[in-house]
């Protein structure tokens, strides 16, 4: 047995607004979800996978005209082109995070410098009073 959510559901699971759920689906980065009889969306796991993914690009900065590009190659399917070009988008996208990590390590690294000079300016300071 398959389980579904509905959207009230996935956007709780999600922390997305049900707005934001169906706006995706209207710009097709999300596919179309499939319907109940009552008409209500019923969101699969691998929907759910999905949108996961898509808020992890968000997360890390990829703008939306990229994710409605990546959206599109992964409906083309598994053809040579589709995935060659996402492997390269998610490469560029890996490079770019990397190059942001180690600039935020390096700028930690100066702040710790600055916290440990401040420390022994206080100690020495807090001598000096006594």
């Amino acid at each position: 047995m398959t389980t579904t959510l509905t959207i009230q559901q996935a956007a709780a699971a999600t922390g997305l607004s049900i707005h934001t759920l169906r706006y995706y689906e209207r710009i097709g980065l999300i596919d179309a979800i499939p319907r109940h009889h009552n008409s209500h969306r019923m969101y699969r796991m691998e929907d759910m996978v999905w949108i996961d993914f898509l808020l992890r690009l968000r997360a890390t900065g990829m703008n939306i005209q990229a994710m409605l590009r990546y959206a599109e190659l992964r409906r083309m399917g598994t053809r040579l082109e589709s995935v060659s070009e996402r492997k390269v988008m998610l490469e560029q996208h890996m490079h770019a995070l990397e190059a942001e990590i180690l600039a935020i390590q390096e700028t930690v690294t100066i702040l710790r410098n600055k916290v440990t000079l401040y420390s022994s300016m206080e100690s020495e300071l807090k001598t000096r009073q006594l």
